[in-house]
């Protein structure tokens, strides 16, 4: 399972990587290969400010629908063009091409207090 140390994590299976105040967002690794196959990927919340842990969108399997959910405060910038065609990228890269979301972080300090890379693979085991 690949989980890298430059980025910070949800227990909900985000992960987030910031950029001065603006934060690029998916789903793990682990996430994606407990959901399976990903055929779909919905979010129109683009424009929108919203809270932390605020569902964003939901992703679609062959088998079930997750809700997305935001890791820290902000506005949705933009959505991940290359997921309306191609929504398998989330599970071929989803650190890289499969990003899901950009959005400016309200309050940046915040990611501090999400999972470390240690901390996450001690949640997924």
């Amino acid at each position: 399972m690949n989980i890298p140390a430059t980025l910070r994590y949800t227990k909900d299976h985000e992960w987030i990587k910031l950029d001065g105040n603006i934060a690029t967002i998916g789903i793990t690794d682990f996430a994606q290969g407990e959901l399976g196959d990903i055929v779909y990927v919905e979010i129109e919340t683009v424009g929108k400010t919203l809270a932390a842990e605020t569902v964003f969108g939901t992703v679609e399997a062959v088998k079930t629908v997750s809700d997305l959910f935001l890791p820290v405060a902000g506005t949705i910038n933009e959505v991940n063009p290359a997921l309306t065609a191609n929504p398998e990228l989330v599970n071929s890269d989803p650190y890289g091409e499969g990003w899901m979301i950009k959005m400016t972080v309200t309050n940046p300090a915040e990611v501090d207090g999400l999972l470390d890379a240690a901390g996450y693979e001690n949640l997924v085991g």
